[in-house]
């Protein structure tokens, strides 16, 4: 039995069905014995908040109470006990006791970092609210203050919900939400903090600062007092901030810094004449703690950039890696969209900033990140940029900074902090610490290490295993690199101090590439809780944010020790087995309403992911490989990330050759699809789609049959769009579109969606808006933005084309908030150019407004494909401002920026197209007018759908269209 005081006192069997609980007393005892589940409330009580007026004699109660156990029967037991009464139920039968219980995990979610989670557990918890607390109680004293104290953890969890929705980019969402809420308590400071954060993440700089100066007003008005601390600190923030995006900060130190302070002095003075410097010198001397300190010092916050090199395998990932440490997603809502490669997004996102870009560990990919490093800063003159490397770039311009071991004195006083602060009390004779250092060559990881081993022994025992070991490794090889033997004897001794299971377990580990969780660590690596944790006190691995981490130096020696113990491949084997298993449970999550709780879990493996399929790929492990990129691709599409595992895709088919293997023939289309989709990979992805393009829609098909689902519904829809503009539309239309009757919602929406485009080439506009209205409600019945976002967009399409400009505008709208709250710029920046093309004729100011917005987000994003849809719309209202010489140099800006094989640049281009022959026709230069309006049709036409239905589906006039039709009348 199910219960409720937040709101009306009810009680519900386990079928549903509604207790007839009878009158207002029975109510209101009810309520007051499940105000505290299972604790006694006296009878005097009961009494009194029942009938404030004393009218109720002890028989009287005792009469209720028998009523009420009567109604309840056998769902909950109401015990007497001593003077009172209690009822027996489980607290969480009780929707005031579950609504605290979520609150309390949703608030923990929220300070551990996980705000995705936070979410899906505060709103859960608020949803439980149907009115006011303990409606039917009299206000006496307990009712009062029980209603008090659960409507200020009500208020409390709205709070925490939307500071969770605010750090996961929905502010716009949540914008009228907090201005009801300021209203109602215009005193609570939390409530006006979010209010001032949501407004300037929106843009709105100046209400934010209205809404503070309101607040303060009212604080000293009816308090006499002033804003708090926060709240000011806060006020102080948006004065001396612009919103940007958010690239990687450094890495936050938990020790303090010793020694060098001339070193970062001197290295911020190079820097500020010199746009490349490169910190040289070996492993473990202290060259990315350097930088990091330059990096505090030579550039504010939002002037930084920290992109961490050591991950990467080879110089095909590093464009992306300078991405994502951008805060620039590589491809968003609706397929690539971008630049054509990932270094053109980086330029175009780069040109114009002022920023310090650190590049860490460079010196196994020296010779990319020369190439890559020499491109930026030709072509982004304020940018200046700081490596980390064992050997130089070898660039011209390039300023070279070695970094020698620590000082005698510096070396001691770094040991002596660093065994202070595991062993309390640390004191050591200075002549056996300057020993250690000297033999550790005093190289800063060597002094780090070996200081924290001295928590368990002590000072000459430490002193006499470091030489001892040190001797052995003086007679081993004698032409490694010198940097290479001591860094080595330094991480073998610390790893020889290990116990045999430590030992397992760290060399084990190597495999993980970007971190992992506990769970996992312990699923893979086969070992024990304690042991992580072990290995975590001796410094073998670092914990943060509740993932654990290895040290480059260290992870590069446990990989030695893991193939001299014969266990590479096994382990690699269950390590992509794992993460397997990680994908396909997200998998449907991420089609579904917990889109925003999964996404970052999946988001966190990207490193993992992409070393377990350069693994595969490289040992010939076809089926995992294939099995890894169809898991993983609802996640690629969503998050943007699909040109990072396009080269992997390519030379997986490359291995395979045009042969379906047995039983993976979902996977194989999947593995097309990412090989030919992404604009990264240039001719070649070209060239595999091509080579494979018909063998994958023939296994997609046999896939997904109809009448029974595959796997993966999400490479359908996408198949589609890829296809759009191919040499067999029809195919690809029929393939979805017949997915109607599917066992899979996902699918069953994915085809309604398709179908609109079939009616629309039938030109049965109203057939279009009913199927894209089913496919909406389809996506949104499972909670999924990502199709919910796309069938918005297409609706206000139709919406737009037969003239009702109010709904496309609030289909466009409803359609931003959902990619918002997917952090997707580029498709941010496509919908402000739709909405900018719907407010054109009746609000210019506003159409400019939008596409001057479109605009800042495209470059933000480094896309050139949607800042060329902005820019044509800024030419078309040049053009009515009658000036075509601008209007005429926004457009061939255009043509030049868009990429002309994306779909979605299918609109712009026709736009643009017209937009050049109006201007040649405004000069009277009617021959290019014509052929202007010619090259439009032919690329309206390019869809497969009838030219003058795409024409007016983009949103043009009809005086455009007639112009397009009668230049291919008279052409005929």
């Amino acid at each position: 039995m199910q219960f409720g005081i937040l709101g009306e006192t009810r009680a519900r069997h386990g079928d549903g069905n509604e207790v007839p609980l009878g009158g207002p007393a029975r109510r209101a005892l009810l309520a007051l014995l499940l105000v505290r589940p299972g604790e006694v409330v006296s009878t005097d009580r009961l009494a009194d908040e029942i009938d404030p007026t004393g009218a109720l004699s002890a028989h009287a109660l005792q009469s209720q109470v028998s009523r009420l156990r009567t109604a309840l029967g056998a769902g909950a037991a109401i015990e007497r006990a001593g003077a009172g009464y209690r009822i027996v139920v489980d607290p969480d039968a009780v929707d005031a006791s579950r609504f605290e219980r979520l609150a309390g995990e949703g608030r923990a979610a929220l300070v551990d970092g996980d705000a995705g989670r936070a979410v899906v557990l505060l709103r859960e918890a608020l949803e439980l609210w149907r009115g006011p607390a303990l409606a039917d109680l009299p206000d006496g004293e307990t009712a009062r203050a029980a209603a008090v104290r659960l409507e200020e953890r009500r208020l409390g969890a709205l709070e925490d919900r939307i500071e969770a929705g605010l750090r996961l980019g929905q502010h716009r969402v949540v914008v009228p939400e907090l201005r009801e809420l300021v209203g109602c308590h215009p005193l609570r400071e939390r409530l006006a903090g979010l209010l001032m954060r949501a407004l300037f993440a929106e843009g709105g700089q100046a209400e934010a600062l209205v809404v503070f100066e309101e607040t303060r007003q009212r604080l000293a008005d009816e308090l006499g007092a002033d804003p708090s601390a926060e709240l000011t600190a806060l006020h102080r923030e948006l004065l001396h901030t612009d919103p940007t995006p958010s690239p990687v900060a450094p890495p936050a130190q938990l020790t303090s810094f010793v020694g060098r302070a001339d070193e970062v002095a001197e290295v911020v003075e190079t820097l500020r004449v010199a746009r490349l410097v490169t910190l040289l010198g070996p492993g473990g001397v202290g060259k990315t703690r350097l930088s990091v300190e330059v990096a505090g010092v030579g550039g504010t916050p939002d002037q930084v950039c920290f992109v961490e090199l050591a991950p990467l395998r080879d110089g095909a990932g590093l464009p992306h890696a300078l991405l994502g440490a951008l805060g620039l997603r590589e491809n968003g809502l609706q397929m690539d969209g971008g630049t054509r490669t990932p270094v053109d997004r980086l330029i175009a996102a780069l040109s114009d900033q002022v920023l310090l870009l650190v590049l860490d560990n460079c010196e196994h990919l020296v010779d990319e990140v020369a190439v890559l490093a020499a491109r930026l800063l030709a072509s982004c003159p304020r940018l200046r940029v700081l490596a980390t490397s064992r050997e130089p770039l070898g660039i011209i311009g390039e300023h070279l900074f070695p970094v020698r071991p620590l000082d005698e004195d510096t070396a001691v006083r770094l040991f002596t902090e660093r065994a202070g602060a595991v062993r309390r009390g640390f004191t050591a004779d200075p002549e056996v610490v300057r020993r250690i250092c000297a033999a550790l060559d005093d190289l800063p990881l060597a002094i780090e290490l070996a200081a924290a081993r001295s928590r368990t022994l002590d000072i000459d025992d430490l002193a006499g295993r470091l030489d001892d070991l040190l001797a052995v490794g003086a007679r081993g090889n004698r032409t490694a690199d010198e940097r290479h033997r001591t860094l080595r004897s330094v991480v073998a001794w610390s790893w020889d101090l290990l116990s045999e299971p430590e030992q397992r377990a760290a060399r084990r580990f190597t495999v993980f590439a970007g971190g992992a969780t506990a769970p996992s660590a312990l699923r893979v690596c086969g070992t024990d809780g304690e042991t992580l944790e072990a290995l975590a006190d001796k410094s073998l691995l670092e914990v943060a944010g509740g993932r654990y981490r290895m040290l480059e130096t260290i992870r590069a020696y446990g990989a030695e020790r893991l193939d001299a113990a014969g266990e590479r491949e096994s382990v690699r084997r269950a390590h992509a087995q794992h993460l397997l298993e990680l994908l396909r449970t997200a998998d449907p999550h991420l089609r579904r309403a917990g889109q925003l709780e999964w996404l970052p879990v999946v988001a966190a493996e990207h490193g993992d992911l992409m070393a377990a399929l350069r693994r595969a790929v490289e040992v010939g492990a076809v089926e995992t490989a294939f099995e890894l990129l169809a898991a993983s691709f609802t996640y690629l599409w969503i998050r943007g990330a699909s040109a990072s595992v396009a080269p992997l895709a390519i030379a997986l088919l490359a291995s395979v050759g045009e042969k379906v293997p047995d039983g993976m023939g979902e996977e194989y289309a999947t593995c097309v699809l990412l090989a030919g989709a992404a604009s990264a990979t240039g001719d070649a992805g070209e060239q595999v789609w091509q080579r494979h393009r018909a063998t994958a829609g023939e296994a997609l098909a046999a896939a997904w049959p109809g009448d029974r689902a595959g796997r993966y519904p999400v490479v359908l829809l996408l198949w589609m769009m890829r296809n759009a503009g191919g040499p067999d539309p029809e195919g690809a239309f029929a393939l979805v579109s017949s997915q109607h009757d599917c066992p899979d919602p996902w699918a069953r929406a994915a085809a309604h969606f398709v179908s609109g485009f079939g009616h629309l080439g039938r030109r049965d506009r109203a057939a279009a808006e009913d199927a894209f209205g089913q496919a909406l409600e389809g996506f949104r019945s499972l909670g999924d933005r990502w199709g919910s976002a796309l069938a918005l967009d297409t609706l206000a399409g139709v919406a737009g084309a037969r003239g009702d400009r109010a709904r496309a505008l609030a289909l466009t709208d409803e359609a931003l908030v959902l990619t918002e709250r997917l952090g997707a710029l580029e498709d941010s920046a496509d919908l402000l150019v739709n909405r900018g093309d719907h407010l054109v004729g009746d609000d210019p100011a506003g159409a400019r407004a939008a596409y001057a917005e479109a605009a800042a987000l495209a470059r933000r994003a480094g896309s050139s494909t949607y800042l060329a849809g902005a820019l044509r719309g800024l030419g078309d209202i040049a053009l009515e401002e009658g000036d075509p010489t601008a209007a005429e140099r926004l457009y061939r800006e255009v043509l030049e920026r868009i990429d002309p094989h994306w779909i979605k640049s299918l609109g712009p281009r026709v736009r643009t197209l017209i937009g050049l022959g109006r201007v040649a026709a405004a000069r009277s230069h009617h021959m290019e007018a014509r052929e202007h309006y010619r090259q439009a049709a032919e690329v309206a036409g390019t869809v497969g759908a009838h030219a003058p239905e795409v024409l007016r589906m983009l949103g043009l006039s009809e005086k455009a269209v007639e112009s397009v039709l009668a230049a291919v009348t008279a052409d005929r």
